[in-house]
C-alpha cells in the first residue's frame, strides 16, 4: 500500500444521495453518504451487489442516466468545484482528463468495431489534438506501460481478439492516456482468472506509485481490499455503515454487516464419493484443434490446440474441478464432453459412445447432460418469463406432460433452489445476480440430469452469494446423486466443491489429483504458482506469465 501524504482531500463527497425514477416514484439507491480521497491514496468502496457502490462512483463524473437519476442531496468537491452542480463544459474538462474510470466489463466498454489503436488513440486526439503519428507513438508507450506483449502487433487487434486480461489492460491504457489525478476502478478484476487478477492488481499498484494517482477501487472481494486499499468504506442498502483504515476494519470490525462480509467465504468440503462408484463419463486423448486460416484462399497454416490430448474419467456422484488461466482450454473441454463442439477422441457417457451418435440421437441424451453458464443474465432470455425459461426444456424433452404438469415441476424446482414460485411470471432483469444464477440452476435441474457442467457459475457473484450457491450445489448433488464438471478460476470455490482437481495449461493437463493433494502439496511449478497467486493475491509469482 502507498504512503499517503498529509493533505486536503482531492475528492470530497458530502451527504450524497442518488435516486432513480421508477414507475413514477423516486427510489433511493444511495442515502446521504460522505467520504474523501487524498492524493496518492487507495480507498475501497466495498459491498454486495445493489449496495450503491458503483452508483456512488458514477456520480463523481455524472455518468448516471440522467434525468432518470437525480441527487436529492449532496456535493462532490474536486479542485474547488462542486461537480454535481458543474456545467457540461466543466465536466468535459475533468472526465477522462483529470479523473478517469475503468469499468467492470471491458468487452462491453470497448467498441467492437474499433481496433486497439483507434480506441486508445481517440482519447489522445480528443484531449490533446495529437496527429495520427503522434497518437500511435503514445499508444505504443501506453500499451508497454500496462504490460501488453508485442504492442505493435496488438494495435490492429479488435476487442474479441484479445483475452480478458488483455482487454482490461487496454481499458487501463485508455484511462491513463491523459495521466489523470484520480483513477476510479469499478470491479476491474471480477471476471478475470486468479493469475490475471494478481497481474492487474500489481499493475495498478505500480502505475499508481509511478503516476502519483489517487485510486478509488470498487469491489466485493475483501481479499483484494486487504492487499490493495489504505482505507475502506463498507456499503449496504445505499449507506456507508463503517469506514476507516483497512487494517483496523479487518482486525476489529464494529458493524454487523462488516462482520458478515468478512465471514462470508465459501467453505466446507465436497461430499465423499464411494470407492466403488461407477464411472459415469470418460474420454481418452480428446482433441479440439481450431484451424488457423490465412490468405485469399483461406489455406490452413496451423492449428490452435485448445484441447490437446486429454484423458479423464468422472465417477458417478463426483465433482471434478477444472482450473487454469484464461485460454487454457477449460470451457472448450467441457463443451467437447457434452458434444456442443466438434472434437476427436472417444467420449463415453453411461456406457454409450457419444462421438458416434448423430444429432437426433444426441438430443435424447441432452436431458441427462446439462449446463449452468457463467453469466446468468446473458444466458437467460430477457423476453421470456422465469416460468417460460425453466419450462422450455420440459417442452422439448418431456412433450407428453401437460402444461399443468410442467408448471407443477417448475414450481417444485424453483422452491428447491430457493426462488419464490409466485415470482415465476417475472422477467430476469427483475432479479438479483444470485437469484438469476439460482434460476439458471433450476433450468438445468428441472430435467433431472445425471451430469451437469458448471462453467464459472460463481465468478460474477458477491462473496456471500457465492457461498450460498456453493451450499445449494452441494445440497442438490447429495439429494439427486448428481455428477459435476466444475470449471472455475476461483480456487477457494473449487476447494469447497470438488473431490478431484484437474489443472490445465495451454490445452494440456499439467497435474491432476485429489483436492487435498492439489491444494496442499502441488507437484508442478505451474500449479504451485497458481496456488500462490490465488491464496495470497500478491503479484503474479515466478512462473506465471502475463497474458
Amino acid at each position: 500500500m502507498t504512503e499517503i501524504p498529509s493533505s486536503n482531500p482531492l475528492i470530497d463527497v458530502k451527504d450524497l444521495s442518488v435516486a432513480f425514477l421508477q414507475d413514477g416514484e423516486e427510489k433511493l439507491a444511495v442515502d446521504r453518504i460522505s467520504f474523501s480521497l487524498k492524493k496518492g491514496e487507495t480507498l475501497a468502496l466495498v459491498g454486495e451487489s445493489g449496495s450503491g457502490k458503483s452508483v456512488s462512483a458514477l456520480s463523481i463524473l455524472k455518468l448516471l442516466p440522467y434525468p432518470a437519476a437525480s441527487h436529492p442531496s449532496g456535493e462532490i468537491w474536486f479542485d474547488g468545484k462542486d461537480l454535481l452542480s458543474a456545467d457540461d463544459k466543466s465536466l468535459r474538462s475533468v472526465r477522462g482528463n483529470r479523473i478517469s474510470m475503468i469499468f467492470q466489463e471491458p468487452m462491453s466498454s470497448l467498441n467492437p468495431l474499433h481496433t486497439v489503436e483507434q480506441q486508445v488513440g481517440e482519447v489522445l486526439s480528443i484531449h490533446h489534438g495529437m496527429s495520427d503519428k503522434q497518437a500511435r507513438a503514445r499508444v505504443l508507450d501506453l500499451l508497454n506501460d500496462v504490460g501488453i506483449r508485442d504492442p505493435e502487433e496488438r494495435l490492429k487487434s479488435y476487442p474479441h481478439q484479445l483475452s480478458g486480461g488483455q482487454r482490461q489492460r487496454v481499458m487501463i491504457a485508455m484511462a491513463l492516456a491523459n495521466e489523470p489525478e484520480v483513477l476510479i476502478a469499478d470491479e476491474p478484476t471480477t471476471a478475470l482468472d486468479v493469475t490475471v487478477q494478481a497481474q492487474i492488481l500489481e499493475l495498478l499498484r505500480n502505475l499508481q506509485k509511478s503516476h502519483g494517482m489517487a485510486l478509488l477501487f470498487i469491489t466485493h472481494d475483501l481479499g483484494i481490499v486487504e492487499k490493495l486499499a489504505d482505507r475502506v468504506c463498507v456499503m449496504t442498502e445505499g449507506k456507508i455503515v463503517e469506514q476507516g483504515p483497512t487494517a483496523q476494519i479487518f482486525a476489529n470490525p464494529t458493524h454487523a454487516y462488516t462482520k458478515h462480509l468478512l465471514s462470508s467465504e465459501p467453505s466446507g468440503k465436497a461430499h465423499p464419493v464411494p470407492h466403488d462408484a461407477p464411472v459415469l463419463l470418460t474420454t481418452d486423448d480428446l482433441k479440439v484443434w481450431f484451424p488457423i486460416k490465412h490468405g485469399f484462399m483461406r489455406k490452413t497454416i496451423g492449428h490452435i490446440k485448445a484441447v490437446d490430448g486429454i484423458s479423464l474419467s468422472i465417477r458417478s456422484g463426483e465433482t471434478l474441478g477444472v482450473v487454469g488461466e484464461s485460454g487454457s482450454g477449460k470451457t472448450t473441454l467441457g463443451l467437447a464432453l457434452l458434444r456442443m463442439i466438434s472434437s476427436e477422441g472417444p467420449i463415453v457417457f453411461q456406457g454409450a459412445n457419444l462421438d458416434g451418435l448423430d444429432n437426433r440421437s444426441m438430443r435424447d441424451k441432452r436431458g441427462e447432460m446439462q449446463i449452468v453458464f457463467q453469466d446468468p443474465f446473458g444466458s437467460l432470455s430477457p423476453r421470456m418469463s422465469i416460468s417460460q425459461i425453466v419450462d422450455e426444456g420440459l417442452a422439448i424433452h418431456a412433450p407428453d406432460l401437460s402444461s399443468k404438469e410442467r408448471d407443477a415441476k417448475v414450481v417444485a424446482v424453483l422452491k428447491e433452489v430457493g426462488i419464490d414460485p409466485n415470482s415465476r411470471h417475472r422477467y430476469p432483469h427483475e432479479f438479483s445476480g444470485g437469484q438469476r444464477q439460482r434460476i439458471s440452476i433450476a433450468r438445468a435441474m428441472v430435467l433431472e440430469p445425471t451430469f451437469v457442467m458448471l462453467d464459472e457459475p460463481t465468478s460474477a457473484l458477491d462473496m456471500s452469494v457465492q457461498s450460498q450457491v456453493v451450499d445449494l450445489l452441494r445440497d442438490l448433488q447429495a439429494r439427486h446423486g448428481l455428477t459435476y464438471l466444475f470449471i472455475s478460476h476461483d480456487l477457494k470455490v473449487v476447494r469447497a466443491l470438488s473431490n478431484r482437481v484437474l489443472v490445465m495449461r495451454q490445452g494440456k493437463v499439467v497435474e491432476e489429483g485429489d483436492v487435498e493433494q492439489i491444494f496442499d502439496a502441488p507437484k508442478t511449478d505451474y500449479t504451485k504458482a497458481l496456488m500462490a497467486a490465488a491464496l495470497r493475491m500478491e503479484a503474479a509469482p515466478e512462473g506465471i506469465v502475463a497474458d
